[in-house]
């Protein structure tokens, strides 16, 4: 087939991947919008004991924004796609990158990066919406104007003092390493994660939020007995300051090795009890114990390697650009033109990754039940559910598609089938 008819074609193909991709994003956010509403009035059996029909209408309301607010997104995101390709804005960019007198490397760089700021921009009023109406009118948001505006400064340091490097060793292995250039980018991109694994918890995290060492002795003392039971070490137990920014609770495991450490939001601490806390904490050692966050590697570690390759074949096909209306071939256009594209193809299998993620959670609510009373788990996520405004009654569809948690009344019913 002619490169013009094959050009052609890719168009077409990708046309229809984008409207099917954005219409079902929009249907799938409707939907969730009618059920949410539909149950707005009755709180679930199992939830009525504790959770009041006031904080249930609540989270309602508060999904019902955010739903809003996504739909912006979606339809912004997909004019943005149309802009950038049959628009000719990604051509118009590279031109004016170009006309500059930039070329090679240094052109492909300046390219990319421009990319990244161009969404960081569109995504900033959005943003700034989603924090300061939609989390302020439900009493989550603790930024400050400052703090909001600090904190988008020291982003974009990092993203210019790790991010274009990076993209400079990308870029030049793509152009220097021959045909098997994938391999090596995708060796160079694996190790680089490995690192920003063991950087993050000492270097990054620090510079937006303070870590103190948890003090609450007897909180502690059960803690360290619960680690030394599932056989787990960790180079400290910490406290974040997460309220300066948000009420919303969480814990987490970050970094590997001697590098990992168990942070509490200081939100969590003050809403759970610590036979609470305990059993959280007892969820979250049971992806360690189960090696949920090593298969989730592994995973993306050989999804990452397949879309490589498919690049690898792309990136000398003519029809390829011509398809995303680009004339200008290269590896800083085959990039952009390749992960601009990608997702109007991958979201239809998005019920895989949520399926496996929703399996990791169950399997790891059955370890707490194991270390830690099933009845503590149950009642420190249905306080976490009511704090959090988590609705109680999502669309069983959507939540195929974008929920990486079960839903909360299938979660708690299989803990208490769990024998304490």
């Amino acid at each position: 087939m002619p490169d013009t008819a094959m050009a052609n074609a890719f168009a077409a193909l990708f046309l229809a991947a984008l409207g099917l991709s954005t219409g079902l994003r929009l249907w799938l956010v409707r939907r969730q919008l009618r059920h949410v509403a539909a149950h707005r009035e009755a709180v679930p059996a199992a939830f009525s004991a504790s959770i009041t029909p006031a904080a249930h209408r609540r989270a309602a309301d508060y999904t019902a924004a955010k739903l809003r607010l996504a739909m912006v997104e979606v339809m912004v995101g997909g004019l943005l796609v149309l802009a950038l390709t049959f628009g000719g804005l990604l051509q118009a960019m590279h031109d004016a990158w170009a006309g500059l007198g930039l070329g090679g490397l240094p052109l492909g760089i300046a390219f990319l990066a421009g990319l990244a700021v161009l969404h960081a921009l569109l995504d900033l009023p959005i943003s700034l919406y989603a924090t300061f109406v939609t989390e302020a009118r439900f009493g989550f948001n603790k930024t400050t104007p400052g703090l909001f505006a600090l904190d988008l400064a020291k982003g974009a340091l990092l993203a210019a003092l790790i991010g274009l490097p990076l993209l400079a060793a990308v870029l030049w292995l793509m152009q220097r390493m021959g045909t098997l250039w994938w391999l090596h980018v995708w060796l160079f991109w694996l190790a680089f994660n490995l690192l920003m694994l063991l950087a993050y918890p000492t270097l990054i995290a620090p510079l937006f939020n303070k870590f103190s060492p948890l003090a609450d002795t007897a909180l502690r003392d059960r803690i360290e007995a619960l680690l030394a039971r599932c056989g787990f070490r960790a180079s400290g137990l910490f406290v974040m300051d997460g309220s300066k920014r948000s009420s919303h609770g969480n814990a987490y495991f970050t970094g590997f090795g001697r590098s990992r450490r168990i942070v509490f939001f200081d939100t969590l601490l003050e809403a759970l009890a610590p036979a609470e806390i305990e059993a959280v904490l007892a969820h979250e050692l049971g992806h360690y114990r189960l090696r949920h966050v090593w298969k989730r590697i592994g995973l993306l570690a050989l999804a990452s390697l397949a879309l490589l390759w498919l690049l690898g074949r792309l990136i000398d096909a003519p029809w390829f650009y011509a398809g995303l209306g680009m004339h200008s071939q290269g590896t800083a256009s085959a990039l952009a033109l390749f992960f601009i594209a990608l997702p109007a193809f991958l979201f239809p299998l998005s019920p895989l990754a949520s399926a496996l993620s929703r399996r990791h959670e169950y399997e790891a609510d059955a370890y707490a039940a194991e270390q830690t009373r099933a009845a503590d788990l149950c009642a420190a996520l249905v306080k976490l559910y009511r704090d959090n405004a988590a609705t109680l009654t999502p669309d069983p569809l959507y939540s195929v598609f974008h929920d990486s948690h079960p839903p909360a009344a299938a979660r708690i019913a299989r803990l208490q089938g769990v024998t304490p």
